[in-house]
């Protein structure tokens, strides 16, 4: 028999409870792991997702302030920039159910359907939402919450701007990437600009550029913001990872305190296969001692425990990814449809389950190399003397 198929031996016929109990063990630190790896994802799915030839222009003091419609058109004359476009915050709520969340922009449609190509809309319907002042889209996952469908006439109010506002729902988007909000509520802003008092006219919330092939956003950004820079209201330019990352910014305290209840699950797991590894090696130290007689090296075994130790956390890793499948997939099912504003997207990422997966061996074979060094250095007749 190999070396292989001794530690495999000692691992499932040798104490049946205390391996079973340390695969369940390992199996909920790789759960816990993935979960919160998982949420994490989702929250940075705005950044890890981003336009790498976007760039996301707003007030420089704050993104609740507005900017004045004519910076659009300077920005489009911008060397560097291929199309602009602008959205305006609406704060909508549907009035059947004013606790649910969801974001409601007014853009100008054509030329936002052309940033933001992401978003698939058939072309009637592109034209017949381009020709509908009153005209909207919404995402497949906030359409399927409320129950629109195409062609129905919703009402939404607002906490900006006082009223209810009717529109006409022209498309069901799907998303083509995953840079696309599933949940969103997009609508003309020129009926939201024709409809509030006059001094609330000709304000826009951000504006967002497309680079031309071969510009660099952080230069663009620079060029914008000092095209703007002597007048009475100055922007801030970012590339669009980094404005979204701007959003994560008042989460990075949750974000880092769940990265550190990550490195604590990892601990626990750590210690729970070195104390489970530990004691099968002391039990065992007269069989290692019998293999060293008959001619076995230190280094076999040495390979003999690290291998049982990585094969224990293998088993125990694998018994993790086969829970935290069904699992991951169920939440993210929930959540997508009904906390779509909050997680868009909540899938199981294959390098997360990988990652964990190599945790989980790499944590067994480090968790075996204090017993491993014990017993390959015990002098035999030493060993043959011990009793566990």
């Amino acid at each position: 028999m190999s070396l292989a198929g001794i530690a495999a031996s000692d691992l499932m016929r040798r104490n049946r409870l205390r391996t079973a109990l340390t695969l369940g063990g390992v199996a909920f630190g790789v759960l816990a792991f993935i979960l919160i790896q998982t949420v994490i994802s989702a929250w940075e799915i705005g950044v890890t997702t981003a336009a790498k030839d976007r760039t996301v222009t707003r007030h420089k003091v704050t993104f609740v302030m507005s900017l004045p419609k004519r910076y659009v058109e300077e920005i489009r004359r911008t060397p560097g920039v291929k199309q602009a476009t602008w959205s305006t915050w609406f704060g909508g709520k549907n009035p059947l159910q004013e606790r649910e969340f969801f974001m409601a922009i007014g853009v100008e449609p054509e030329s936002w359907l052309d940033v933001y190509d992401e978003v698939g809309v058939a072309p009637e319907e592109r034209s017949a939402w381009i020709a509908d002042r009153q005209g909207a889209l919404v995402g497949d996952v906030l359409a399927k919450k409320f129950g629109w469908k195409k062609g129905d006439t919703v009402k939404l109010t607002s906490n900006i701007f006082p009223g209810e506002w009717e529109y006409r729902i022209h498309a069901i988007y799907q998303p083509l990437r995953k840079s696309a909000d599933r949940s969103m509520f997009v609508f003309d802003w020129d009926y939201l600009n024709q409809s509030v008092p006059e001094r609330q006219r000709e304000q826009v919330g951000w504006i967002t550029s497309r680079v031309k092939t071969g510009t660099d956003p952080a230069a663009l950004s620079k060029a914008l913001d000092a095209k703007f820079e002597e007048n009475e209201v100055q922007t801030l330019s970012q590339d669009e990872a980094s404005f979204q990352r701007s959003f994560l910014g008042m989460m990075s305290a949750i974000l880092g305190a769940m990265n550190v209840v990550s490195l604590v699950i990892l601990g626990i797991m750590a210690l729970i296969l070195g104390n489970t590894v530990a004691m099968g090696v002391r039990e065992r130290l007269r069989e290692y001692a019998v293999l060293r007689a008959i001619g076995f090296r230190s280094s076999h075994v040495t390979r003999l425990v690290l291998g049982e130790a990585a094969a224990l956390g293998a088993a125990g890793g694998l018994l993790g990814l086969a829970i935290a499948v069904p699992i991951v997939g169920g939440l993210g099912k929930f959540l997508e449809e009904n906390m779509a504003a909050y997680f868009s997207v909540f899938r199981l990422d294959p390098g997360t389950a990988g990652l964990a997966l190599a945790i989980a061996v790499g944590l067994g074979a480090a968790a075996g190399l204090i017993p491993a060094r014990g017993a390959s250095r015990l002098p035999v007749v030493e060993a043959l003397r011990r009793v566990a």
